[in-house]
């Protein structure tokens, strides 16, 4: 790890405490947690369906409502509660954030009962919006409908549920919200292993796991919130002031904050033109979102609140102070991470998926796609820091301007390479919008005053570049020489893969001693402070 990055995050602690690197940890380590759980819930899926008509339409059933929790619940409406409901505990304290809250989640129940009715009366049109594709299918078709039609009450728990998290995020209680995403997964992976049947009947089963998977974690939150001093009544449904203003900063919302799903939603419509390209882009971003979630999530959950609270105490260096750090660190971890997708993709994906159904000619598609995918990762994680730097201003116009460009140009690219190349030209499309949304929310936070590098990152990142050089020579060399083929076992394979990225580490490490982007006294004086 960079120096300055490690030993900053390590004494946030004493200097600006809401912005932590136990924070960061919490929330990244039970991220992590969930995704491993999510890995075993991809292999069992691929595994029963491989890449065939049931696994896309599942994977639609599961896109969809995910998709609209993560603009909705997750972007735009945590984008905008939080600073709010933050400012609210800093000005009327306990009582008044509650207040807001109450008022802000029966208009929101309300809305989103709407919603849920609409779409189920709909939802044949919605799967010929969303996946245009399926119609040459009657069978995906309508596996997709009756899919998606029993998981869509998801994202009406999860909308309620990022409500009770920024809460607990406002109070910078980020474990209870963090353990959340383990219950889908938890729930998922014990219906594939004790429910069998042809794959329809299976699909089924899953969908319906997913709709319980939610009202269980509503039911987590809210004893969280509970024993958090956050017990919340549900009042008649009113347009107060500081509700109308809420839903105001929500509008733009609705893409500044969520760039990355409504790309994922682009690719999905265009992958859907040929056949199995939905599940390539789907099993390689679910690679790819282990270390956009465990690197970019974690940073925007922890910076959000934390930024808030320091320009509310008209505190602008610390906000510039937590700013650079939190670039620093995202970058000091996804940079690696990029080199090591890119390089190993083939023996990750082969380790990971190829078996059952899924085969060798699926695995080298979806590696494909996510060495494509992969070079996109350090803008994504980026633009998680920077789109917080707006949104604890309570400005989601300007994110929202940006997001409409990179979503054009994704749709752009997209569209002209997806007839010639398939689904690389969806891959490609994605990765190139989140450079562009990334650039241009760092040339007007620069033009704005709010973002200047500080000499601490610009000392850091030329070194750590001539590192991931150093990376990717001798993880290609490793898995020359160590990975075994497709013919192995699985367990060789395993064995090989961990091989691999053991050698990456130890040379990434040494590299990082070489360049002295870290000394030998600094990690002893950081296990200290640990």
């Amino acid at each position: 790890m960079a120096r300055q990055a490690i030993l900053s995050a390590a004494s946030e602690s004493s200097d600006h405490p809401m912005f932590s690197l136990r924070s960061f940890a919490t929330v990244g380590g039970m991220t992590l947690l969930s995704r491993i759980l999510g890995f075993v819930r991809e292999v069992l899926i691929a595994q029963i369906f491989g890449t065939g008509p049931i696994a896309d339409a599942f994977i639609v059933a599961m896109r969809l409502p995910n998709l609209l929790r993560q603009v909705f619940a997750e972007g735009a409406f945590s984008a905008a509660f939080v600073p709010v409901f933050t400012r609210h505990l800093t000005e009327r304290g306990m009582s008044g954030a509650r207040i807001f809250a109450e008022q802000v989640m029966a208009l929101l129940l309300v809305a989103l009962l709407i919603v849920l009715v609409a779409a189920e009366l709909a939802m044949p049109w919605l799967i010929h919006i969303f996946a245009p594709g399926f119609d040459a299918d009657p069978t995906k078709f309508q596996a997709a409908v009756l899919f998606t039609s029993i998981t869509f009450p998801y994202i009406v728990f999860m909308s309620l549920c990022a409500l009770q998290g920024g809460m607990l995020n406002g109070l910078h209680k980020f474990a209870e919200n963090a353990v959340a995403p383990v219950i889908l997964n938890a729930i998922l992976i014990a219906t594939m292993w004790f429910i069998k049947g042809d794959d329809l009947f299976v699909g089924e089963a899953l969908a319906w796991s997913v709709t319980l998977s939610g009202l269980v974690q509503f039911l987590w939150l809210a004893n969280a919130c509970r024993r958090a001093g956050l017990s919340l009544r549900l009042p008649l449904p009113r347009f107060t002031p500081d509700a109308v203003q809420l839903f105001k900063l929500m509008v733009p919302g609705l893409f500044g904050a969520s760039v990355v799903q409504i790309n994922l939603a682009v690719s999905t419509i265009l992958a859907s033109l040929h056949a199995g390209s939905v599940s390539f882009i789907y099993y390689a971003d679910r690679l790819y979102q282990l270390p956009l979630a465990l690197i970019g999530s974690a940073i925007g959950v922890v910076l959000l609140p934390a930024l808030t609270r320091a320009l509310r105490s008209n505190d602008p260096k610390a906000a510039m102070h937590m700013q650079n750090r939190a670039l620093e660190l995202g970058l000091v971890l996804s940079l690696p991470s990029t080199v090591g997708l890119i390089v190993a993709a083939l023996p990750i994906v082969t380790t990971v998926y190829h078996r059952g159904a899924f085969t060798y000619d699926d695995a080298e598609a979806v590696s494909l796609a996510l060495m494509i995918m992969s070079a996109g990762l350090p803008a994504y994680v980026a633009n998680k820091a920077l789109t917080a730097a707006f949104l604890a201003r309570e400005d989601t116009t300007t994110p929202f301007r940006q997001a409409a460009i990179s979503v054009a140009v994704n749709i752009a690219i997209s569209f002209s390479l997806t007839l010639p190349f398939g689904y690389i030209g969806v891959a490609v499309g994605a990765m190139v919008s989140a450079w562009v949304n990334a650039i241009l929310l760092a040339t007007i936070l620069y033009r704005r005053g709010y973002l200047q590098l500080d000499q601490r990152i610009k000392r850091t990142l030329p070194r750590l570049f001539l590192c991931c050089l150093v990376l990717g020579g001798a993880t290609w060399g490793a898995v020359l020489y160590l990975w075994p083929g497709q013919g192995a076992a699985t367990q060789v394979q395993a064995l090989s893969l961990i091989a691999i990225i053991a050698v990456g580490a130890i040379v990434f490490a040494g590299s990082v001693l070489a360049f002295r982007i870290v000394s030998f006294a600094e990690l002893r004086s950081l296990r200290r402070k640990s």
